[in-house]
């Protein structure tokens, strides 16, 4: 894991910067009981998002594409400003020949990316090796490509992408071992950015390193775009998708960015019908909002609310943090959790924890966290921070699971 240059909390200076941020988001001001705990799964909107949306629907709704008039060329102008505004906050290198999709999220844009270009892309004998332990959105797709393959006669060996045991990270060694074994036969590799469960950065700036220079790499960004900065330019893969719900836009929003560089061209089959014109508009608002906001300063801000969170329960022996132990001390000097740290009780389970943090107003994720086949086989509980949570949150949260810390068999009650 890379050396972190953050401490165990937001930096003092940074105070100032997230309040009036933090005052930007409705649903987070008119409910002061609650600390929303849970931006894994979606993040809140700010005022301007929502905004944007509303003055989208009452001014100028209409389908893209599709008419004549004014509502609909200006519709149709939106949409396509939205991608040229994607490719801009990605730090598009090449934007000229990159294309940008919608879909509803990252589920179907890794399953359009599978179904509708890796398999025209594969031949009989090719392999690929996709992520095993990840979420199961950038798991399932690609076996499912197979299947399509092998009914029509095609077979093709999927590899699962290598781990550490310790640390949760690929194993970059096996991976490179992996690759060298297969040779041209290795046709396409798909990674995460930030692991789901984790919250690890998985270092896919090195995996490119380690299967050559002529590998598609497929990238899922749902829990790194809207949460820490994203550099195109710095990784050289061939397909980021993402979900923009994750990074504050409306739901039903998600992105698939192809380079056009390796492989034939991409393009989802079918007929193209209405787009989601105004999660569209709200994405391109969301991805202003956050450049305006800093994702630097966001990327810091979370991760060290997430140090202190893991501080706090590396001295509390009722419960387990899991992905990489190395991390979760004050004096740490390993890479942080990027904003997420998953764990368990050791007698309570994880519903019956969620529902008494839930009871506290404390708003968290809690079951078995949509990790593939090869991922944690018992539920946990996840807790994922963005710049409208306080270190005052993360202080409550500790506080009740510190009660419930002898909430064991023979333990305090």
């Amino acid at each position: 894991m890379r050396t972190s240059p953050t401490g165990t909390a937001p930096a003092a200076g940074l105070r100032e910067w997230q309040r009036p941020l933090r005052e930007q988001f409705p649903i987070v001001t008119g409910h002061p009981g609650l600390a929303y705990l849970d931006s894994a799964a979606t993040a809140q909107k700010p005022k301007a998002v929502l905004d944007a949306a509303q003055a989208y629907l009452t001014g100028c709704n209409a389908n893209a594409g599709r008419g004549t008039y004014t509502w609909a060329n200006r519709t149709t102008a939106l949409i396509e400003e939205a991608r040229e505004r994607v490719k801009a906050f990605l730090g598009d290198p090449d934007p000229d020949r990159s294309t940008v999709w919608f879909t509803s999220g990252t589920t179907e844009g890794l399953r359009t990316v599978a179904r509708d270009w890796l398999v025209r892309e594969l031949a009989d004998g090719d392999e690929i090796a996709v992520p095993f332990a990840d979420h199961e959105a950038n798991h399932l797709p690609w076996l499912e490509a197979r299947d399509l393959l092998a009914e029509r006669g095609v077979r093709i060996t999927v590899h699962p992408v290598p781990y550490q045991q310790d640390s949760g990270d690929y194993d970059l060694e096996a991976l490179a071992a992996l690759a060298a074994a297969a040779g041209e036969r290795l046709r396409f590799v798909a990674v995460t950015h930030v692991h789901h469960v984790y919250g690890a950065d998985m270092n896919v700036h090195r995996v490119r390193e380690v299967v050559g220079p002529d590998v598609p790499l497929c990238l899922d960004a749902a829990q790194s775009v809207g949460h820490l900065p994203v550099d195109l330019g710095a990784l050289d893969v061939d397909f980021v998708v993402f979900s923009g719900h994750k990074a504050m836009a409306l739901p039903g929003t998600g992105v698939v960015w192809a380079r056009g560089r390796r492989g034939g061209p991409f393009r989802p089959g079918g007929w193209q019908g209405t787009p989601n014109t105004a999660g569209i508009v709200s994405l391109r608002a969301a991805l202003d909002w956050l450049d305006a906001a800093g994702l630097a300063r966001i990327e810091e801000w979370t991760v060290g609310l997430g140090a202190r969170l893991t501080d706090g329960l590396s001295r509390l022996e009722a419960y387990e943090v899991l992905g990489c132990g190395l991390s979760l001390a004050a004096d740490s000097t390993v890479q942080r959790r990027q904003g997420l740290v998953t764990f368990r009780h050791r007698a309570i389970g994880a519903n019956d924890l969620g529902f008494i943090l839930a009871a506290h107003g404390l708003l968290v994720r809690a079951d078995g966290l949509c990790q593939a086949r090869a991922g944690e086989s018992e539920s946990s509980v996840r807790v994922s921070l963005h710049v409208y949570n306080t270190p005052e949150e993360v202080d409550r949260l500790l506080g009740v699971l510190s009660d419930l810390a002898d909430d064991r068999p023979g333990g305090r009650r």
